[in-house]
């Protein structure tokens, strides 16, 4: 997928480019999943990645950190693991006579939960209230969270030893899921031939300031959507819910996925939605949403509801 540089288009913002490419140096040959990835940050919507380990989920996580220029912390999700460790504890201060609150590992900009399905549903849904509300609540007191704040979890196929299925609540929390897959035989030979290490991710050079993030996203905000275009959204949606085999997408998938095709229209390059902007988005906001009561697997019923709903444009 080639990058889109007319005058007008918010990709040839120089920055944003030099993201996309630097980015593509880091995943090789998985153009399309970094771009889903950026689209979700730029939607401020959370990223569960799901695929096999050593397929690079870490290394587009620490790359995207790196180059944001956000803060970053890496939880690395065991069964043991307990919500306090990554919240935080309050802590007895003799001193103070008092109680002192000690920040966890999810004070930063930029937290990545991997392999989160090996942990706990009670350490699970400590993610919960971060992921909706940007912020925590400790004993009985709330802390804000930075901003940006965005969470991405990497998750291993639930058939392998050892993983604990996220409930609904807690996907429903992603904007986005996204599956990288196996490089391509030229992909993987680049890679064998690279000097790059898990060190280097550290020197990659920063192509946008956490302000120029956020300008970025209120940009998106502002892609135009016509109501032909939302009509279609509402069809997609709709037709999800009236499947036999599935329980549909909730009124937060509606806005999420409004919200992710907004984003990649904003990567092409316009300010305004077209259905094909809505088709690239739609299976990754729906499939890890659409729960089946049947062995039809979400990503092939969320092709199936695309083939089905046509845009009346």
């Amino acid at each position: 997928m080639t990058l889109s540089m007319h005058k007008e288009s918010p990709v040839a913002h120089s920055g944003l480019s030099q993201l996309l490419q630097q980015l593509e140096q880091v995943l090789l040959g998985k153009p399309r999943q970094i771009r889903l990835a950026l689209a979700c940050i730029l939607a401020r919507g959370h990223l569960l990645i799901e695929d096999l380990p050593g397929m690079g989920k870490t290394s587009l996580s620490h790359a995207l950190a790196q180059s944001l220029g956000l803060s970053y912390q890496r939880i690395q999700f065991t069964s043991d693991m307990l919500p306090a460790d990554i919240l935080g504890v309050s802590i007895f201060d003799k001193h103070q006579a008092q109680f002192v609150f000690h920040p966890g590992p999810i004070f930063k900009q930029m937290v990545l939960a991997d392999e989160i399905n090996r942990a706990s549903p009670k350490t699970q849904s400590a993610l919960l209230e971060a992921m909706a509300e940007q912020q925590i609540s400790v004993d009985g007191v709330t802390h804000r969270l930075p901003n940006p704040f965005f969470v991405i979890a990497t998750q291993n196929p639930t058939e392998q030893s050892g993983t604990f299925p996220l409930p609904e609540s807690q996907l429903d929390r992603f904007m986005m899921r996204i599956s990288i897959g196996y490089p391509s035989h030229d992909a993987e030979l680049a890679m064998l031939k690279s000097d790059q290490t898990p060190q280097t991710l550290d020197n990659l050079p920063q192509c946008l300031t956490p302000l120029a993030l956020t300008q970025l996203q209120e940009q998106c905000d502002k892609v135009a959507a016509s109501d032909a275009l939302l009509n279609y959204v509402l069809a997609l949606v709709h037709d999800s819910r009236n499947q036999t085999d599935a329980v549909g997408l909730s009124p937060r998938a509606t806005k999420a996925l409004l919200q992710a095709a907004k984003a990649w229209a904003f990567l092409e390059g316009r300010h305004y939605l077209v259905p094909e902007d809505v088709q690239a988005v739609f299976c990754s906001v729906a499939e890890h949403r659409l729960r089946t009561s049947s062995q039809l697997q979400g990503e092939a019923l969320s092709e199936r509801i695309l083939a089905s709903v046509n845009p009346i444009m």
